[in-house]
């Protein structure tokens, strides 16, 4: 069995498209049913052909038997939804229909209806009426209008309510595959750091996920009893040698180790690598090997490796394990990547999981280490910053684990890009293998050596960073930063980078400033981010991050998306027009997290 078929065989919500209509007979109905059928076969037909699950296939729509006149066809399409495992509702209609008879009343499923803007029957009615019943009932649901009028027989779908059907139904597919999973603990709390205190209640009551715990002793365990499979771990070192180019060593030579314990260290990253992922999902091979525990996993689709200091002192330290699963490729071939938070960051890899089920694409995992001002740069470089990088640059770094889509080895229309696994060629999987090279760890960090992945992100790039932060009183906020990446002359780069460990992977990020607020300028801009550490995603995906945040009832604290673009529940208009920003913390106070 393949790896995407393993870690995929229990399914994934389908969308449920309900056509609603006036449910007078004699006439009145029996005119419209043409109508409002076709438009739930046309939107089907739509997100099917525009949207794909993880694994690649096309997402899947469901749709009422009949159309819904009333409380019984609406019970009839809700009963038939629940055994289709359908976890997005979306709900169309050309006409008038009775609001809270037809209405979806499921707590848990994100939900929007489009109203067909046309006059002979207008949606319009329905979608006010009916939109309004659900923020009566507590139920918020995403209006969508088209601006321009149609005629009753017009079967197309206009551009603007296309964007905002994908863009509905790519967040709440997002809401319901995470639903049921877990988050895997491998450790603890590294060096006191908050976001790897993991918070039961926060996966639970606005995702809908299960934590779970390993202590970082079960690698020893696994590694000591040989609970890994050793012809695929055989094949794994083999394609490391080949694949993966040893850099120098930095350390004093004094620290450096000898190239038997070099070797030594080699072999336990790449059990570490199979154990971490064995940990999250499970391995068939490993039932076959007598191990039927072990062989089930933690049905984890997102973890977090504490690493440091507790193991780092004294094994390898955890960069190899994070950064192969990370990417979208390894020694089985080019495959979804997995996503695992460095430092067992929770609050980090929440976001890294919101950006990879919303783009299919790794996500990189950095801190958000430095502020390079232009005079800064100038002082100490004699560049001149330019063109997006201007008013400065943030520098993202961290140790040695993030992913290697993020080289930008990858190209889009001959551009730098990171793409869903199934686009990426063999060719471009080994560009980024090439464009990266394996640093003995820095003793002053890890003890216990292992290996940093480093590369440089190619510049060009449309970026978005997102941190979820926590707050006492508050609960969750999300963050959100678009920009693009950035190159810099190497010589540049080399000084700027020497400043800090220079064997860790590095992306030059310049947000996009707007004049006013967290965005006045790019030093704003890190002066009010919320922690160390952000996720990266390719992309500007700022929009259906906010999307996403408002089907969850996570407020955001600060973004740069035009107003234009944000897309939330019509309920959150009900709690001010004139400064979203605060509706949108009042609305999800209000309505709370979606599961509790």
């Amino acid at each position: 069995m393949t790896d995407n078929a393993y870690r995929y065989q229990s399914g994934f919500p389908k969308i449920g498209i309900r056509p609603t209509i006036d449910g007078r007979r004699k006439g009145v109905r029996e005119s419209l049913e043409d109508q409002t059928m076709n438009m739930a076969k046309a939107v089907a037909e739509l997100l099917s052909s525009a949207l794909r699950y993880p694994n690649g296939e096309p997402v899947e729509c469901v749709i009422s038997d009949t159309c819904i006149g009333g409380v019984a066809e609406a019970a009839a399409s809700a009963d038939k939804f629940a055994k289709a495992g359908v976890g997005v509702s979306l709900t169309v209609t050309p006409c008038w229909c009775y609001g809270t008879e037809t209405m979806d009343m499921d707590p848990t499923l994100p939900k929007a209806v489009w109203g067909f803007n046309g006059t002979e029957r207008p949606g319009a009615v329905y979608l006010a009426a009916v939109l309004s019943g659900y923020a009566q009932k507590g139920l918020p649901a995403f209006g969508i209008y088209g601006e321009q009028v149609q005629d009753s027989g017009d079967t197309t779908v206009p551009e603007d309510v296309q964007e905002k059907l994908i863009g509905f139904a790519r967040a709440g597919l997002a809401v319901a595959i995470m639903r049921g999973k877990s988050y895997l603990s491998m450790g603890s709390v590294s060096m006191g750091i908050a976001g790897s205190i993991v918070n039961d209640g926060l996966f639970q009551e606005y995702l809908g996920m299960r934590t779970e715990y390993v202590d970082m002793s079960e690698f020893v365990r696994r590694i000591e009893e040989e609970i890994y499979d050793p012809a695929e771990f055989e094949k794994a070192l083999a394609w490391v040698k080949e694949n993966c180019k040893e850099g120098p060593d930095n350390n004093p030579e004094r620290l450096q180790k000898s190239r038997a314990d070099k070797d030594k260290d080699w072999e336990t990253v790449v059990k570490m690598t199979q154990i971490a992922r064995d940990l999250m999902i499970g391995n068939p091979r490993l039932a076959e090997l007598g191990f039927g525990e072990e062989a089930m996993g933690h049905n984890a689709i997102v973890s977090g490796f504490q690493g440091q200091r507790a193991w780092t002192d004294h094994f390898p330290n955890g960069d190899f394990l994070e950064t192969i699963l990370n990417s979208s490729f390894d020694w089985n071939g080019i495959r979804a990547p997995y996503i695992v938070a460095t430092e067992n960051d929770s609050l980090n890899g929440i976001p890294m999981l919101m950006g990879y089920l919303l783009t299919n694409t790794a996500q990189i995992f950095a801190d958000v280490r430095t502020y390079w001002g232009a005079d800064s740069v100038e002082r100490v470089t004699g560049h001149k910053l330019t063109g997006a990088a201007a008013g400065g640059l943030l520098h993202l770094i961290n140790s040695g684990s993030a992913t290697m889509d993020g080289t930008g080895e990858q190209s889009r229309d001959g551009k730098p890009a990171m793409k869903p696994f199934w686009d990426i060629s063999a060719e471009e999987a080994q560009k980024c293998l090439d464009a990266t090279s394996w640093r003995p760890a820095s003793a002053e960090y890890f003890r216990g050596g292992g290996y940093s992945s480093d590369f440089l992100t190619k510049g060009g790039m449309p970026m978005t960073m997102s941190r979820l932060n926590y707050v006492k009183g508050i609960g969750p906020t999300l963050q959100i930063a678009e920009g693009y990446s950035v190159d810099l002359p190497p010589e540049v780069h080399d000084a700027l980078d020497k400043r800090t460990d220079p064997t860790w992977p590095t992306t030059w990020f310049a947000p996009i400033v707007t004049g006013k607020g967290a965005f006045r300028t790019v030093y704003d801009v890190m002066d009010n981010w919320g922690a160390n550490h952000g996720s990266i995603s390719y992309g500007h995906i700022g929009a259906d991050l906010i999307t996403l945040a408002s089907m969850l009832r996570i407020p955001v604290s600060m973004h740069n998306v035009a107003e234009e673009r944000v897309f939330r529940p019509r309920a959150w208009g009900l709690f001010g027009t004139d400064g979203i920003e605060g509706a949108d913390f009042r609305a999800c106070a209000n309505f709370g997290p979606l599961y509790k």
